[in-house]
């Protein structure tokens, strides 16, 4: 049944580094094939050259997961989940995207039903009715595309089937945390069927806001997705259209009370009280905390059997309006508003023809277009008198408000702020060529090994009015122009990738790989070129442009191993990785000005992943999965906040915890007329922040999460489950960022509390 199934963890956690599922049940337990399709053809995820984890719906399901993000929790080596609509602070490996402007790409990519789910404030989107996810590690530009050069999540719905069924399921818990969850697959005849599914979500906020009393971290949520299936012998055409609404609050912060920059901060502007402890809010949030988007998602997979291979063209569309507001210094005074106002739309085209033959040789190539419409407005604001203030310090010393600082003449705003505004357009497209060959050499030996080239164009203007405040553009761009300055560029490469397989028995197989992850150059969204910083009303076509930056490149190396023990009771995935990566793009030191992206030298980084699905006994089945990351980075001289900017040479990447862990035993206990069921869920990570300076001030410190549900399982199918989350009501930031200037460092994104709640479903057949 659809719901809390029997044995969840069965069909739940996988990996292809990291092992297959057990799907029966445990009184008679073996590990049930999990088949994935990461690699453009179905394949069992043991027999998968990939560092690969796959989590299936029913298991998401059952732990509550609210959104594509969180399929973090159970994936070895990636972190930083936050609870927004952005994907900067996601690291797969350490690599991560260091931008939320609209200039440059995700250095990772989501997709749903293969197609591309886009960037900050389109990409996050809710997990209902889904079939299984699979999250890769390592660069998959070649398997994926454009901006999948740290990793790639992949999720995929429920298709319409030819079986006639439904479900509905509610769960309820504190804080006035509902969500609604339910589906209907409808067979037409032989050759069509339907599924609808539906998904609300709501919970209050938890946050207490010294500032204003109020508690901060609700959210409303709905989607619909319809879903069709056209099959005959050799024609496979599959639909899905789906809508979401989110309305959700901005990040919160809590500033940093200590260190050189909050004394400085406290020096030009006087005593700063924040009430409450370190991990409570006292913000004013004088703009709003606010995180809304509408998301339109369309896709057309369509596959042809013409028996020497199979054509298969996947088309996509997505379009999104998505607005933000937040109160990025996390104080009681209005030192940093930000607002985010966005709409576009994505549109995709890919053909592949895959081999069916059964001999030594097989292959796969294929042909893709993408063309992305992006149109976005800025806002950063900050009240007048405490920036002159601070800047009357900094360069006098002595901390004088605007009349002082710019004159007798000054003339405060109506509302006492500098706003300072852009208005940006991005018009990209791209194609991308591939081809890959698989050969069998011997029973044992395999090589695998294709080529990617990949294009991309893109069309960036920006557009930088002058500010209402006599202030001018002071210091959120630190520029104006006289209407729209635009510029476009392309970039291109040849990206290869292979693998040597080596299966010695039935069971097991070593493998070792190296890939080239490239992801394309781009725009900064923020500067011009060259530095425009005190310049006003700059004119088109003149000496300044779009500020650009160079493509970033990954050489990724793997050597894993799978295999199944225990007569089929237990699987094991092993890998070890090491990579270069090249020029990332990378937010750099400002001084206080506006955000600047710039290429950095050299980082290096390498670990161990390691993932165990077992059977133990009768009535329990177990996942465990670790990875451990060891990082340097070098010239890194621009991104470095200290006095002497050679002083941040050799630091590790401090946004992604050295150790991650996460363990999940699984319980059922047959009863007449149905089941006991259980789960104990873990998850871990090292402590992890300080910037790149190592400023003890801004660590986290190590966390680890409990889950524990214990429910009843009917024969009748239907069950009824309760669960606490965050067992130990644990506390921790989902990140952190060393600033300066008149904006202090802080953290970000308090972790929710303890949770308690119940789940009631069932299903009909």
């Amino acid at each position: 049944m659809r719901g809390f199934q029997p044995k969840t963890l069965a069909k739940a956690v996988s990996a292809a580094v990291v092992a297959g599922a057990i799907a029966t049940p445990a009184a008679a337990q073996t590990l049930e094939e999990v088949i994935v399709t990461a690699t453009k053809r179905e394949q069992s995820v043991q027999d998968v050259p990939l560092s690969i984890t796959a989590l299936s719906g029913d298991f998401m399901q059952q732990a509550n997961l609210n959104d594509v993000k969180d399929l973090i929790q159970y994936t070895p080596g990636v972190t930083g989940n936050s609870q927004d609509s952005f994907i900067d602070a996601v690291s797969v490996r350490g690599i991560r995207t260091q931008d939320f402007g609209i200039g440059l790409e995700p250095s990772i990519a989501f997709f749903k039903n293969d197609l591309y789910e886009g960037r900050n404030g389109s990409v996050v989107s809710s997990i209902f009715d889904l079939d299984r996810a699979e999250i890769l590690r390592g660069p998959q530009g070649f398997l994926f595309g454009r901006n999948a050069i740290g990793g790639a999540f992949s999720v995929y719905t429920r298709r319409a089937g030819q079986e006639r069924d439904a479900y509905f399921q509610i769960d309820a818990g504190e804080r006035g945390y509902l969500v609604l969850d339910g589906g209907i697959n409808t067979p037409i005849n032989d050759n069509f069927s339907m599924r609808f599914s539906g998904y609300h979500a709501q919970e209050d906020g938890f946050a207490e806001n010294f500032f204003d009393g109020d508690d901060l971290g609700e959210y409303d949520k709905y989607a619909l997705r319809w879903s069709t299936s056209f099959e005959t012998e050799r024609l496979g055409i599959y639909t899905f259209v789906e809508y979401e609404d989110r309305e959700s609050y901005g990040s919160l912060y809590r500033a940093v009370e200590e260190g050189e920059v909050w004394d400085a901060l406290e020096a030009a502007l006087g005593p700063i009280e924040l009430r409450g402890s370190d991990e409570d809010l006292d913000s004013d949030i004088s703009a709003g905390e606010t995180d809304e988007s509408e998301l339109l998602s369309i896709g057309i997979r369509i596959d042809y059997d013409l028996d020497f291979a199979t054509l298969t063209s996947n088309t996509g569309y997505k379009d999104h309006e998505f607005f933000y507001s937040e109160d990025y210094d996390g104080t009681p005074l209005t030192l940093e508003n930000y607002q985010q106002d966005q709409e576009g739309d994505y549109f995709q085209q890919e053909l592949r023809l895959t081999s069916n033959t059964d001999g030594a040789l097989s292959w796969y190539a294929g042909l893709s277009y993408y063309r992305e419409e992006l149109d976005t407005g800025y806002a950063f604001e900050v009240d007048e008198d405490l920036i002159c203030s601070y800047y009357n310090y900094a360069y006098y010393g002595t901390g004088l408000g605007c009349s002082d600082y710019i004159g007798p003449d000054f003339t405060p705003s109506p509302d006492g702020l500098l706003t300072e505004t852009g208005f940006f357009t991005g018009k990209y497209t791209g194609w991308g060529t591939y081809v890959n060959l698989a050969w069998q050499i011997t029973d044992s030996w395999a090589i695998e090994g294709g080529v990617r080239y990949t294009e991309d164009e893109k069309e960036f203007t920006v557009n930088v009015p002058n500010p209402e405040s006599d202030l001018g553009a002071f210091w959120g761009f630190g520029f104006s122009t006289d209407g729209t300055i635009k510029d476009t560029e392309t970039w291109d490469d040849w990206t290869p990738r292979l693998i040597l397989r080596w299966t010695p028995n039935d069971t097991a197989m070593v493998y070792a790989s190296y890939t080239e992850g490239f992801k394309a150059g781009g725009y900064g969204t923020f500067t011009l070129s060259p530095s425009a910083v005190g310049e006003t009303d700059i004119p088109p076509n003149g000496r300044f442009r779009p500020d650009t930056v160079d493509p970033e490149i990954v050489d990724s190396y793997e050597l894993g191993y799978k295999d199944t023990f225990l007569d089929g009771n237990m699987n094991m995935d092993i890998v070890a990785f090491y990579y270069e990566y090249t020029d990332a793009q990378v937010t750099a030191a400002s001084g206080g000005g506006p955000t600047q992206i710039r290429n950095a030298g050299e980082i290096d980084g390498q670990g161990i992943e390691a993932s165990f699905t077992a059977g133990l006994g009768d009535y329990f089945t177990a996942y465990l999965a670790v990875s451990y990351l060891d990082s340097e980075a070098n010239e890194i001289q621009d991104l470095c906040g200290l006095g002497d900017p050679n002083g941040c040479e050799g630091s590790r990447i401090f946004w992604a915890p050295e150790w991650t862990a996460a363990f999940v035993l699984d319980g059922y206990f047959p009863l007449s007329g149905g089941a006991i069921t259980g789960a104990y869920e873990l998850s871990y990570e090292d402590e992890r922040g300080g910037g790149w300076e190592g400023l003890p001030e801004t660590f986290i410190d190590s966390y680890a999460e409990m889950n524990f549900r214990v429910g009843y399982e009917s024969d009748d199918n239907w069950f009824v489950q309760a669960y606490v989350e965050n067992f130990t009501d644990e506390f921790t930031w989902d990140g952190q960022n060393n600033n300066g200037g008149k904006t202090p460092s802080h953290f970000f994104g308090p972790k929710r509390p303890r949770t308690v709640g119940v789940r009631i479903g069932a299903n009909w057949d």
